[in-house]
């Protein structure tokens, strides 16, 4: 498992903290982060670590997962500025400190999870996102910031891109949909307690982010399949032709969009998040992993698609992401350097 201290961690933390972003207004703030064990919201933690131990930011971290093992490994010991909270999202969240932001990431996105725990990831997005809201309205909190997807859009037909005003089809029957649907009564139960108790918030609706501390055991994503048979010096198995594209972004280039939103964004507003430069068939992603790591063992394609249980089975529309870029965001880590990257992650 990575922890702050790995170098990889810390040249993509310094990397984000050459941009543009103004950092400032990040100094003693009090910030809760659910879900602290995720990949996102564990770099996201590491910022802040980061800020605090380079440059005296005194932000005083909530860190919110259920694993307390799990948070030892990748933070050390708590102190004055590391408090772990060990619960489920879905028991009320108490704190005895007033919380100037909170990051809502817990919850399961895998088709792993999908299949195994349906009604949890639909809890983790219903109640567990009450329990955040009922939190932020007893704190006087001045943003919420809820990780979202790109799958909230359902099917949409008859546009090349997706912006955050489109709104497409998902069959509520459909054995997937517990992912997005949880979603999108989340983001409902946002806008209603902004509208009804002033509580600010963003949504960020994320597709395909990869990068250090990505799971890689029974996931069931593309990226972090292959990554675990490249771990494992297996071959890779395709589910299907391997002809759909997928767009992938690395984590610090996520990372960058969620920051400038919190700083910057529009409140009550949702964004897209999508590295849409570099679009590659899934066949390809296969071969550039094989190449990259040095990994020859082969590619295997069967003979018809075998698309599994819980797999997001569709045709990829771009997503629009000029919204973010009108922040000064712009993805900066190619393909190849953010899978060279995440391999050198795995190594200790």
């Amino acid at each position: 498992m990575i922890n702050f201290q790995h170098p990889i961690i810390q040249h993509d933390l310094e990397e984000l903290y050459e941009t543009s972003i103004n950092w400032e207004p990040l100094q003693n703030k009090t910030v809760l982060i659910t879900g602290a064990t995720g990949m996102l919201a564990s770099y996201l933690s590491f910022m802040f670590l980061f800020l605090n131990e380079k440059y005296n930011y005194n932000i005083r971290l909530f860190l919110l997962a259920r694993n307390k093992q799990k948070l030892k490994q990748l933070f050390g010991q708590p102190d004055h500025a590391i408090n772990f909270l060990i619960q489920d999202v879905c028991s009320p969240i108490e704190l005895h400190a007033e919380v100037d932001y909170i990051f809502h990431a817990a919850g399961a996105a895998s088709p792993y999870q999908i299949n195994n725990d349906p009604t949890g990831i639909i809890k983790a997005n219903t109640i567990g996102t009450l329990n955040v809201l009922e939190l932020a309205r007893s704190k006087n909190t001045q943003k919420i910031l809820f990780t979202s997807t790109r799958e909230v859009y359902g099917k949409v037909t008859n546009t090349n891109k997706i912006n955050e005003n489109e709104m497409g089809v998902l069959d509520p029957l459909d054995e997937r949909s517990c992912y997005p649907e949880s979603k999108r009564i989340a983001e409902s139960l946002l806008k209603s307690y902004s509208l009804q108790y002033g509580i600010s918030f963003n949504s960020l609706r994320i597709a395909h982010t990869y990068g250090p501390g990505m799971r890689t055991h029974n996931d069931g994503r593309v990226m972090a399949d292959f990554f675990n048979s490249i771990l494992n010096k297996q071959p890779i198995q395709l589910h299907a032709s391997g002809t759909a594209e997928r767009a992938f972004c690395y984590l610090t280039d996520t990372l960058q969009a969620v920051f400038r939103i919190l700083l910057q964004g529009q409140d009550n507003h949702a964004y897209n998040i999508a590295n849409e430069s570099e679009p590659i068939r899934i066949a390809d992603l296969a071969r550039l992993l094989q190449k990259v790591s040095g990994n020859h063992q082969p590619v295997l394609i069967p003979p018809q698609d075998q698309t599994p249980k819980g797999y997001c089975n569709y045709e990829r529309t771009q997503l629009d992401t000029r919204k973010v870029e009108e922040l000064g965001w712009k993805p900066a880590i190619s393909l190849n350097e953010g899978i060279r990257r995440t391999l050198k992650s795995f190594c200790r």
